[in-house]
């Protein structure tokens, strides 16, 4: 082997090493996807690609990018879609999965019919894309557990001609992949423990499921980037932002563990007494992330204390973040309002009312599209940031899309 071939491997290999260490920074397994696709994609020049993760014996469709069909950082209601495939050798990531052996494919459309799986193209038929060159790698975590398998999509060359994936795609991604795997398995560890935190506020409040917090957490997420993306900021620093957005606007409500029944599962509409009660459950949130370690502790402690805040003052508890630690802390001093309530905050204040009125509650069924949006229109600039109402309606097709992917379900 040459001088310059042991400088390429070297080169790659700390590549890899630098690449993986970013990932591990990541919290929520989302981005933790978004992360490793984009730079497998980059290392191997694919157009598009796709991940599957392991749920039981099938594997489900978890995230999706592709450079010819969707904007780059835009929202986008393609990575909702919400199917699956069983882990068996009929199909490509389903072969990959069972055989836990990476594939290469240099032209989808002419596989060797003796081969026992065969490419789908209906995603082709519909979208107009062409399909040629894939590599599909096994994503296998610790303990040889296969959490999942990357799909790469039509490898081009300097001049964008598509054309098979090179040796050193093949030799290298599958490395990054036995390192990065690690990562997406303590991604899916971080969002269970948010949920299962959840499920304990679920006991007290029927209304705070698992479908509810997962939704209001993907809807801050696809508000932010917009947001931020107007702003032109770094790509880099949308992801950082929204991976501890995500998981910090899912927990905007633990603090009704503090909460008694007799007012959390009140069938009625809650009396002035009542309604005062219930504020406290912004304090009791923020209070729970008062020991800080990280952005997502203090994103967490921002969204449960002033989700309830309102652009034109007089939401709740209104209080200074100093008085939160107080014995008997006053509510309701000097209002917060526009820009001096957290950017995560106003963002969450639009994507859990909008839940709230848009889902099936004890006391109502839930509101028509019109209506829902009709209410947020109009409360734009009184109750609702006026820009976050505006992007919120600007993405729709992609919030509409997250609310499919989790749908209300008993034991959810």
């Amino acid at each position: 082997m040459g001088i310059e071939r042991l400088e390429g491997r070297d080169d790659a290999v700390l590549t890899i090493l630098k690449i993986t260490d970013e990932v591990n920074q990541l919290k929520d397994v989302d981005t933790i996807l978004d992360k490793i696709l984009q730079e497998s994609r980059r290392f191997s020049g694919a157009d598009a690609g796709s991940i599957f993760l392991v749920d039981n014996d099938r594997l489900i469709f978890s995230y999706v990018q592709n450079d010819t069909l969707f904007k780059t950082e835009a929202a986008n209601a393609a990575l909702y879609q919400n199917f699956g495939i069983p882990i068996s050798e009929q199909s490509i990531v389903g072969y990959v999965a069972k055989t836990r052996q990476s594939l290469s494919i240099d032209d989808a459309y002419e596989l060797d019919p003796t081969l026992p799986f065969s490419f789908n193209k209906s995603f082709d038929e519909k979208s107009g894309f062409r399909t040629t060159s894939m590599l599909a790698i096994p994503l296998i975590a610790q303990e040889s557990r296969l959490v999942g398998v990357m799909q790469l999509i039509n490898a081009k060359n300097e001049s964008g001609a598509v054309v098979p994936f090179s040796d050193e795609a093949k030799t290298y991604i599958p490395l990054f992949c036995n390192n990065a795997s690690v990562a997406i398995e303590r991604g899916l560890m971080n969002r269970e423990l948010i949920l299962r935190m959840m499920q304990m506020a679920e006991l007290r409040d029927p209304a705070e499921t698992g479908a509810h917090v997962q939704r209001v957490g993907a809807y801050c997420a696809e508000i932010y980037g917009t947001w931020a993306a107007r702003r032109g900021l770094s790509a880099k620093d949308i992801k950082n932002t929204r991976d501890n957005l995500r998981l910090a606007a899912m927990l905007h409500d633990v603090g009704k563990v503090g909460i008694s029944d007799a007012i959390l599962k009140k069938p009625a509409k809650l009396t002035d007494e009542e309604y005062d009660i219930m504020k406290w459950h912004t304090i009791f949130g923020a209070r729970l992330f008062r020991n800080q370690t990280s952005e997502l502790d203090r994103m967490s402690q921002e969204i449960a204390l002033y989700h309830h805040e309102k652009w034109a003052g007089r939401g709740y508890p209104s209080i200074p973040l100093d008085q939160v630690w107080a014995e008997e802390p006053t509510l309701g001093g000097a209002p917060m309002s526009g820009e001096g309530i957290p950017l995560s905050a106003r963002i969450c204040a639009v994507a859990d009312v909008y839940d709230a009125l848009a889902s099936p509650r004890s006391y109502k069924d839930p509101f028509p599209d019109e209506k829902c949006l009709g209410i947020l229109e109009k409360d734009a600039g009184t109750h609702f940031d006026p820009e976050i109402v505006e992007i919120f309606l600007e993405i729709f097709d992609v919030i509409k899309a997250i609310r499919d992917r989790w749908v209300e379900t008993p034991g959810t």
